[in-house]
């Protein structure tokens, strides 16, 4: 019998190999043994077989996204400070892989092409979602919305360019020069 468990190992395990192989390395049969599920359990639950799952998986990165900057406006004393903490974490996560560990999204968007609509769309969402939690949380930090809006835009390119260099430069430096210098505008444009 199948279950939403099931369903969750599934997404769970197409999120992992995007991270570590991109889509075109993400092969059924691996996905499966990671997700510990028969072969007919993946089409039972994504009937468009890989494409409909890495959608379920760039929608729950997008989710799991977004919910750790909502705690992070929470928990941290202003929006640069949870700026700065979400960046860290994807830092730390990719430097305890060995720089091998990427953004899921930003290897789905690498390569998908236009034949990949429902792909894309997933993509385009996914990331309008992320900069509109970023600009509202500038908005409430004083900012302006337009403002806040090209900032959070500015954000989200910097934090998925500068993973991407450190990634294949295996140094955090470039996503730290990159961080620092998004924190110094956030400070001289209140």
């Amino acid at each position: 019998m199948t279950t939403p468990a099931t369903r969750d190992r599934l997404i769970g395990a197409m999120i992992h190999t995007l991270r570590y192989t991109g889509l075109h390395g993400a092969g059924l049969s691996d996905i499966l043994a990671k997700a510990q599920a028969p072969k007919g359990v993946l089409y039972h639950h994504f009937p468009g077989g890989k494409n409909e799952l890495a959608v379920a998986a760039i929608e729950s990165t997008v989710a799991y996204m977004c919910g750790m900057l909502d705690k992070l406006m929470l928990s941290e004393p202003d929006a640069r400070a949870a700026l700065k903490a979400w960046i860290g974490r994807a830092l730390s996560g990719l430097d305890g892989s060995g720089f091998e560990r990427g953004c899921p999204l930003a290897a789905v968007a690498l390569e998908s092409t236009a034949a990949d609509v429902a792909l894309r769309q997933a993509l385009a969402d996914g990331f309008a979602a992320i900069r509109a939690r970023i600009g509202s949380a500038l908005v409430a930090a004083g900012h302006g919305e337009v403002r806040a809006q090209g900032f959070a835009a500015l954000i989200v390119a910097a934090y998925e360019g500068g993973l991407l260099q450190a990634r294949v430069a295996h140094d955090a430096t470039p996503m730290l020069q990159a961080t620092d210098a998004l924190l110094s505008l956030l400070d001289a444009q209140p």
